[in-house]
Parts: structure tokens; C-alpha cells; sequence
């Protein structure tokens, strides 16, 4: 676990923005096990983490940030788009402002779990093909209904008009016209492809989980939570990344 400048750990304890926690720091407000420290580029050892103080008191330091997210339908999964809205609005500026980013992208009528980190080595595992790491989405079409061919042939691998043949799919149906979809890819609107290229047309999509970890119903369209350290765990293994204590 490598060391951290002193400002990036006030400002990943909530503290403020950079410019503000360096203003505390050069003003004596910041110790570092015991001792003030007025360098805001003062390099905190991990076994320095749990005495890092602001006026007395204790923080918690991270070196990670992990949030779960209740997409809405009507925004962009990024961050910036100069005609749409997008999820920026959703999460507090100074969390963006650490280097959080979303895992993968929901399309902007699609609905559901999006994880927000600030580990690119995780983001970039949980969304890569080669780590196959399956999500589920609920799928609502119009035209044909479903049939109880039909979870054999996604789980053949369907091949789409133009071309592409898509990996083993597991779909279980619920209703004529409702079906959950579990997949490992994440192919340009595949969902919305491998529907159409089996006569139907998606009408409502929401992703429902990402490896272990589900949607949680308590949370609103909109609304988000940080992930608990069970839910930080098991998505490192997922992936086989070494879990530090601060992530």
C-alpha cells in the first residue's frame, strides 16, 4: 500500500475540496501522529493513516471511494455532455472531484445498478470482457412473447444480423413478456440487439446486479450509498485484486 499526500487524504475523509484542506493544513490545523504538518504534499505512510487529526479529532482516511447508484432513465453515464443531462448531478462535486467514475455505461433510458469508484484497476476489471463478470438485467419487450425455447437458444450464443456472436447468455422468463438477462459482455446496446435480433423490442431495461452484488431496493431512482466492506470484498475477489484496508 503506497503513501498518499496529506490533502488528498482530509479531502478523501470529506473534508473539503483540495484548496480548502490545504488552507487547513497551513494553518496548523492538521497533525500527523501528534506532530503539526503544515505541507499539504506531506506524504502519509499507511501506518500513519489512524493519526492523521484535524483540530483534535480523528479522521477516517480512504485511499478508495465505492458507491452504489440508482440510475434514472433520462441521464448520460458520464460526467460531462454538452446537450445532455448526466449523472454528475447526482453525486457530490467534491466526490468527483477525488476521481470517482462510473463502471461501464447504462445507456441513457436504461435504469438501474451502476457502480462508482475511484480504483481504476477495479473499474477497469469489473467492466472488462476478459474477467467475465456477469450482470443481470430485467427485461420488458413488446412482440413476440417469450417461450420456453428461448433459454436455450441464449445460452447457444445468439450470432446478431450484422455479424457479432455474442457469448453464452442465461435468460430465465417470468412473463410472457418479462425476462431477466445475465450476461458477461458488453457489446454496443447488446441487450437491446439480442433482443431485436429474436423478434422483440425492449420497452424497459434495468440492471439488477453486477456479480454478487444486487441493486439495493432501499435506494431510490437517484439516490446512492457507499458500498459496505462486505460489498468492497467481494467485488476485489471477483476480479482477484488484493483488498487494503482502506479500500
Amino acid at each position: 500500500m503506497e503513501s498518499m499526500r496529506l490533502d488528498r487524504c482530509l479531502a478523501n475523509a470529506g473534508l473539503g475540496s483540495r484548496t480548502q484542506v490545504r488552507d487547513l493544513v497551513k494553518k496548523g490545523h492538521v497533525t500527523v501522529s501528534g506532530e503539526i504538518v503544515r505541507d499539504p504534499g506531506y506524504r502519509v505512510r499507511p501506518d500513519q493513516t489512524e493519526d492523521v487529526c484535524v483540530n483534535g479529532q480523528s479522521i477516517l482516511v480512504r485511499h478508495q471511494i465505492h458507491l452504489m447508484l440508482h440510475k434514472p432513465a433520462g441521464l448520460v453515464t458520464a460526467l460531462d455532455d454538452k446537450h445532455l443531462p448526466t449523472i454528475a448531478s447526482l453525486v457530490p462535486e467534491q466526490l468527483w472531484r477525488r476521481g470517482l467514475f462510473p463502471v461501464g455505461r447504462l445507456d441513457r433510458d436504461t435504469t438501474g445498478l451502476l457502480i462508482l469508484t475511484t480504483d481504476g484497476t477495479l473499474g477497469h476489471r469489473l467492466a472488462s470482457p476478459h474477467w467475465e463478470v456477469w450482470k443481470t438485467y430485467e427485461v420488458t419487450v413488446d412482440g413476440q412473447a417469450f417461450t420456453a425455447a428461448d433459454p436455450a437458444l441464449f445460452a447457444n450464443g445468439l450470432v446478431l444480423p450484422d455479424g457479432l456472436h455474442c457469448q453464452p447468455a442465461r435468460l430465465e422468463i417470468h412473463a410472457s413478456h418479462e425476462a431477466s438477462l445475465t450476461i458477461h459482455e458488453g457489446k454496443f446496446h447488446q441487450v437491446k440487439r439480442m433482443m431485436q435480433a429474436t423478434g422483440r423490442t425492449v420497452t424497459r431495461l434495468q440492471r439488477q446486479s453486477v456479480g454478487n452484488l444486487a441493486l439495493d431496493p432501499a435506494l431510490s431512482p437517484g439516490q446512492w450509498r457507499e458500498l459496505t466492506a462486505l460489498e468492497i470484498d467481494s467485488l476485489y475477489q471477483l476480479v482477484d485484486l488484493q483488498l487494503g484496508k482502506d479500500s
